[in-house]
């Protein structure tokens, strides 16, 4: 075991749900009957994508490209014989890199053999030939033919995943390559039944279109709230929508870049700092079209970091593609459609960010920028949008993903931006920019739930308020970086002339330091709600969170406490000497079981109650791993869920090695040290579940015996 433990990665990596590697029965409700009914051999039943998938490197939509061929189905025998085929067509054609040998030596022996790999094109202009180059398999240089590039042009740009035909021909030429590519066949649709798509779509209520859409996706929407499923169907609105611009920052684990890389075969994810103005716009080289002439939707993923190094060029090509739609190339001007996708991680709280700097906070230099940044519809709360667990996934029936991905891109043509103009109107000062950002998204959303147009004034009003939100969060965060820039009073106005103003979420939790450089608007607030007090609470009045009062002078000497005994929390026995503190350091080699595991979660829940949402404090455990790789395994994935989760609340929770044994103990940087006899371990188990008082608070449950010592080190 290294010195430092990096478990989040970790337990996101073991958090995927368990599959029955036969396929499991599972039992139909009353959604997926209606979603077979009206969508027969254009959906698939989610989890059956992981149940095929093994150990193939291959996105998602490759999968259900495969499983809509031969198990789009609710009859659970031929969903068994569609696994089937799909698992041999997975073991005889796809190729892994570490069997590309073996796949050569299959081409060579039978003269021709399928293969499934990404292929990518290039110009040879000296020999003035298309040539491929095969991902996996590794080899390249095979001719293709220019109607083949004509009929799929993305091949020359990130390449495409294909089923290929490929032969073997010798020759004793030694310039000659002996790969021949006999067939071409990329993984997606060629058509489908638009308009028996809005005939289905109108059979469906709007809770159980939404729910449909969420299961295509891949997730159980009885795991999210109506706003948590909008904030995940936001995430689509590139694949609907034109020169969409998004931006996602959150913590990390929250499934942003997923959509983007394994979604949608018109979508591509790339690393923030792997692209090029060349790669990206237009190679004034040779006149190539970079990425936004070829896709729908450009991800740029790991986009935050304030250290990254940014191409200033690229940056400002950007901006000028971002607002016009266009680029240019010498003295040509170019355009695209291709919708810009940013998805980073944040390191900080949300009241922190707003207490010290702002939303954009994480943004590299060169991006966090208020021309730059004006230029986004809309800003995804990434921090409210929870870490994916295994519970989350769906195992009902969802639109095969090439499917829905083929209706999305077809619906790029349509605008729907002034629908909700029959009913409502938007505030007068809200700026040209600001409304086409509100119209994108609207448009956007109402393209996705309400594709008939059968939308009723209160659901346009839900979707309208939403687009609104998401425009007014980039907008805020430039007023504090521009404060040349003229405030705006975000909202609507029915046609009777009742006004709506709209907030963000974070407004309303946290508006005192959402407007720490608005005094009036503070003065505003404290009139309805009361001055801050300290150690102030994350509700929307900030209402001061009861804590015992610190004594002046803390007891220092050692404490007994018998087998049995009631009464005792860590409020009162701990939190009177970490109140206040920066930084704890926790040393218990016992967080290993679930109880163990609770009583660091309650521990740190008092810590940041404690203290103000908009500060920071580190926590350092030091504990030891089980030796056995199976309890190891869920000791892991518990830790990970608790750091992810002290970190929502200003808690940076670093765990490593602890090098001293058994010993258990607490210091902190105001100059305590608290010895533990039994580390934090100090009730009995509780046999009560959660009808039992002891379960919500400590003082009712029965300790078992132990000792602790408060030792004054620094005076």
């Amino acid at each position: 075991m290294s010195d430092h433990i990096d478990l989040t990665e970790v337990a996101l990596r073991e958090q995927t749900p368990a599959q029955d590697p036969a396929g499991a029965v599972a039992e139909l409700t009353a959604l997926d009957r209606k979603i077979n009914a009206h969508f027969p051999g254009a959906v698939v039943r989610k989890d059956l994508v992981k149940t095929v998938k093994g150990n193939a490197i291959v996105p998602s939509y490759v999968l259900e490209y495969l499983l809509g061929q031969f198990a789009a189905s609710d009859d659970e025998a031929t969903i068994q014989e569609g696994i089937e085929k799909v698992r041999r067509i997975l073991a005889e054609h796809y190729v892994h890199r570490n069997e590309s040998e073996l796949v050569k030596s299959k081409i060579r022996e039978k003269g021709r053999f399928r293969i499934i790999d990404r292929v990518n094109v290039t110009l040879n202009e000296k020999d003035d030939v298309y040539q491929a180059t095969f991902a996996n398999v590794g080899i390249s240089g095979v001719l293709v033919d220019s109607s083949t590039v004509t009929a799929n042009q993305k091949l020359l740009v990130g390449g495409v995943w294909c089923l290929c035909d490929i032969e073997y021909l010798h020759s004793d030429d030694t310039r000659a390559v002996p790969w021949i590519l006999g067939r071409l066949q990329p993984i997606q649709m060629s058509s489908f039944d638009y308009a028996g798509y809005l005939e289905a779509r109108a059979e469906f209520t709007t809770d159980e279109w939404i729910d449909l859409l969420i299961q295509s996706i891949g997730f159980n929407p009885e795991m999210f709230g109506r706003r948590a499923k909008l904030l995940q169907l936001i995430r689509l609105i590139p694949f609907v929508e034109r020169n969409y611009n998004l931006v996602e920052l959150g913590p990390k684990g929250t499934g942003k870049s997923h959509i983007y890389s394994e979604f949608s075969p018109h979508g591509m994810l790339i690393s923030g700092g792997e692209i090029t103005v060349p790669k990206l716009f237009v190679n004034n080289a040779n006149g190539k079209i970079g990425l936004v002439g070829y896709w729908d939707v450009v991800a740029f993923d790991e986009f935050a970091g304030k250290k990254k190094r940014t191409d200033k060029a690229l940056v400002d090509i950007m901006k000028n593609y971002m607002a016009n739609k266009s680029f240019s190339r010498g003295v040509e001007t170019l355009g695209a459609e291709a919708s810009m996708v940013f998805v980073g991680n944040t390191s900080h709280t949300v009241p922190y960010m707003l207490k010290h700097s702002d939303l954009f906070d994480e943004l590299p230099e060169s991006y966090h920028d208020s021309a730059y940044l004006d230029r986004l519809h809309f800003y995804i709360p990434g921090w409210e949008i929870d870490t994916i667990r295994g519970e989350m996934f769906s195992s009902g029936y969802g639109f095969v993903v090439d499917y829905i991905a083929e209706v999305l891109k077809s619906m790029r043509n349509l605008d729907y931006s002034d629908r909700y103009q029959q009913y409502y109107t938007l505030g007068s000062d809200i700026s040209t920019r600001d409304r086409d950002g509100i119209h994108k998204t609207f448009s956007g959303l109402l393209k996705l739930l309400y594709p008939h147009e059968q939308a009723t004034a209160q659901e346009i009003e839900e979707i309208l308020r939403f687009a609104i939100e998401g425009r007014k969060r980039v907008k805020d965060q430039i007023l504090r970086m521009d404060s040349t820039m003229a405030t705006v009073k975000f909202g609507y106005q029915s046609l009777a002339g009742e006004w709506t103003a709209v907030t963000t979420l974070e407004e309303d939790e946290y508006p005192r330091h959402y407007y720490r450089d608005r005094p009036d608007v503070v003065e505003e607030i404290e009139d309805l709600v009361g001055p801050a007090q300290p150690g102030a609470g994350a509700s929307g009045s900030e209402k001061a969170v009861v804590c015992v009062p610190a004594r002046e002078e803390l007891y220092q000497g050692h404490r007994d406490f018998v087998e049995n005994q009631r009464g005792v929390s860590y409020e009162t026995l701990l939190m009177p000497y970490l109140r206040g503190t920066s930084e704890i350091e926790l040393h218990d080699p016992y967080i290993r079981m679930n109880h163990q595991g609770r009583n660091l979660v309650e521990l740190l829940a008092l810590i940041a109650a404690a203290k103000d949402p908009a500060d920071e404090v580190t926590f350092k455990l030091f504990t030891l791993l089980e030796t056995d790789p199976e309890y190891q395994k869920r000791q892991l994935q518990m830790i990970g869920q608790i750091i992810q989760g002290a970190a929502q609340q200003g808690i940076k929770l670093d765990v490593a090695k602890d090098p001293g044994g058994h010993d258990r103990w607490i210091r902190t940087n105001n100059g305590w040290r608290i010895n533990l006899g039994r580390g934090l371990d100090i009730f009995q188990k509780q046999e009560g579940g959660w009808f039992d008082f002891g379960s919500t608070r400590q003082e009712f449950r029965q300790l078992r015996a132990f000792g602790v010592t408060y030792i004054r080190e620094v005076n």
